[in-house]
């Protein structure tokens, strides 16, 4: 944290467990704000996730389209999924990727991490990029259901212009794909053993 940002710090004083599910753990804490006052601060832990951003070796990418109930509506996003207890991110990337699509990668590479929902969530995404693809079968989990296609990133790029692709972590790595294809951002690929070495 930097000093100068002690004026900004929010304590907790008390803090209650809202709902415990299966997937989601939420939480209302007491805490003194920076002037003294008290507020009621509503939150979310969650475990974390990875979203892939899958690269074919004619430069399309693999994404997905997949029913998001909460929106209730089908969205169109790259594979992504929350990390196992004790899983590392790389290992989570590997599975999804692999779950979802039916891709293996030999090459990847971590582009970063986001936040997606600040205000009301510890959810963090890591973002990795993988090639090298080849494809086998695909292992949904029981109760998902999703399409997987290619498109080129033009059309990403279209779409999120558009608002056909909302999706806060899909607009993330359309940034980066931006950047990556103009030469102004670069990444630092490796074979998947050093990662999976790493980690």
């Amino acid at each position: 944290m930097h000093i100068q940002d002690q004026h900004l710090i929010e304590r907790k004083v008390d803090s209650a467990e809202l709902l415990k599910g299966s997937f989601l753990h939420a939480f209302r804490d007491t805490v003194q704000l920076p002037d003294g006052s008290m507020a009621t601060r509503e939150y979310v832990q969650h475990p974390g996730a990875v979203m892939v951003v899958p690269m074919l070796d004619d430069g399309r990418l693999v994404m997905e389209r997949q029913y998001r109930y909460p929106l209730q509506q089908v969205m169109v996003e790259f594979p992504a999924g929350k990390l196992d207890a004790g899983e590392s991110t790389f290992a989570c990337a590997q599975r999804e990727l692999l779950e979802e699509t039916g891709y293996s990668a030999t090459e990847w590479a971590r582009a970063g991490v986001l936040h997606p929902v600040i205000a009301y969530s510890t959810e963090f995404i890591e973002i990795w990029f993988a090639r090298g693809l080849s494809l086998g079968e695909r292992r949904l989990d029981a109760g998902e259901f999703l399409d997987v296609f290619t498109a080129s990133l033009p059309e990403l790029l279209l779409w999120c212009r558009d608002g056909q692709v909302t999706d806060g972590k899909t607009l993330s790595a359309a940034l980066w794909l931006q950047n990556l294809a103009s030469g102004a951002w670069t990444l630092d690929w490796q074979p998947a053993a050093t990662h999976a070495a790493a980690g």
